[in-house]
């Protein structure tokens, strides 16, 4: 699974790859973290995706640093499912509230 953040929002410009990989690591859950340029939701930043070989691929936006926890909830969910979608999304705390896209795999 690979999580980008996007490293011109105000999280990635303020090193949240790190506590995040922390977090991730800390819970178990098995993910490369990568960062890059402009991920085009500046309308909603900060933003983030999840993706997996084929997975459903998912968008998140308006982030804050106190998303963590249901960050790493996503993820555990996520990676536990075969193909990326959940049967309830009420898992997923306010995060459930920030996704801007869901992209079948």
């Amino acid at each position: 699974m690979f999580l980008t953040l996007c490293h011109s929002c105000a999280l990635g410009q303020s090193g949240f790859a790190e506590p995040l990989r922390a977090a991730m690591d800390s819970a178990g859950v098995t993910v490369e973290i990568r960062t890059t340029e402009c991920m085009s939701g500046c309308t909603r930043p900060s933003t983030c995706a999840f993706r997996a070989p084929g997975k459903t691929a998912y968008l998140f936006g308006d982030l804050t640093a106190d998303d963590l926890p249901d960050l790493v909830t996503f993820a555990r969910h996520y990676d536990a499912s075969s193909d990326g979608t959940l049967a309830d999304a009420r898992v997923l705390g306010a995060l459930r509230m920030k996704a801007i896209a869901r992209i079948p795999g």
